[in-house]
């Protein structure tokens, strides 16, 4: 072997090994910082989660299932009750619905996202003079949101299939 290919295997093999050496070997170590106090994650976080997941793959009673876990296990977690509530509603369990619309009320407010599931909600049992208040009232806080504007069109579809007649008759502007 000549001094030329044993210089070559041995650069070869220095260049092979190069990446066992870390970065900061030859240069001044980052600072240490500590990281603001707080937790990582909440508790119940993962069923709320796979709840959501759930309640998107049209598997409701899986859902519930999750989001009453997760409600188990942090109580003022609000969007695992908005979740559970909107479960509930979909498996028919209106009088679970209800109370847990309660429990989200007292924990975020009558916000948008609030009125506008619990006015679907109402919609869905029949109650279309309360639906109509609450979808009014959400879409005041947050004109133009277009899931409170379709949840609008649905209702005025429906009273105006059921009825026959004027479908704005809730006195929305056209």
């Amino acid at each position: 072997m000549t001094k030329l290919q044993t210089r070559s295997k041995v650069s070869s093999l220095l260049l092979s090994l190069a990446w066992l050496v870390p970065a900061t070997a030859f240069c001044e170590p980052w600072p240490y910082v500590e990281r603001p106090a707080g937790p990582r994650f909440y508790l119940g976080d993962e069923d709320a989660r796979l709840g959501h997941a759930q309640f998107i793959a049209g598997n409701f009673g899986n859902a519930e299932f999750s989001f009453r876990r997760a409600v188990e296990v942090n109580p003022r977690n609000s969007a695992a009750w908005l979740g559970l509530a909107s479960s509930y509603d979909r498996l028919g369990r209106f009088d679970l619905a209800e109370r847990a619309y309660r429990e989200v009320r007292q924990l975020i407010g009558e916000n948008a996202v609030y009125l506008n599931n619990h006015g679907y909600s109402y919609m869905l049992r029949g109650r279309m003079k309360e639906a109509a208040r609450l979808l009014g009232r959400a879409r005041q806080l947050d004109p133009g949101n277009p899931t409170i504007e379709n949840n609008i069109n649905l209702l005025n579809a429906g009273q105006n299939y059921y009825w026959g007649g004027d479908p704005y008759i809730w006195g929305w502007p056209r």
